[in-house]
């Protein structure tokens, strides 16, 4: 993954590029490395509010990491997103 501060990438703190190899997912890195993430992110940056731009799929995933969808759908590079956020 890729942190950034408040006020980097968006106003809130923010995780991106988060990639685990496909053959890889079947044992959980993506959870651990989001875990892993969201911690750094408290520690580092002193905050607790994450905001994402997810693909749309992976809405669930996120889901369970405290995630919620704000706003509306957009296509970027040809793959539906949305924006999601962590309070």
């Amino acid at each position: 993954t890729r942190l950034f501060k408040p006020g980097a990438y968006y106003k809130e703190a923010s995780i991106g590029r988060v990639v685990v190899k496909k053959e890889e997912r079947k044992y959980g890195f993506g959870h651990e490395l989001m875990q892993f993430s969201t911690n750094a992110i408290e520690s580092l940056f002193e905050t607790r509010i994450i905001k994402i731009g997810a693909q749309k799929y992976l809405k669930s995933f996120y889901e369970t990491h405290g995630f919620n969808q704000i706003g509306e759908e957009y296509l970027e590079d040809g793959i539906i997103h949305i924006y999601m956020i962590k309070n």
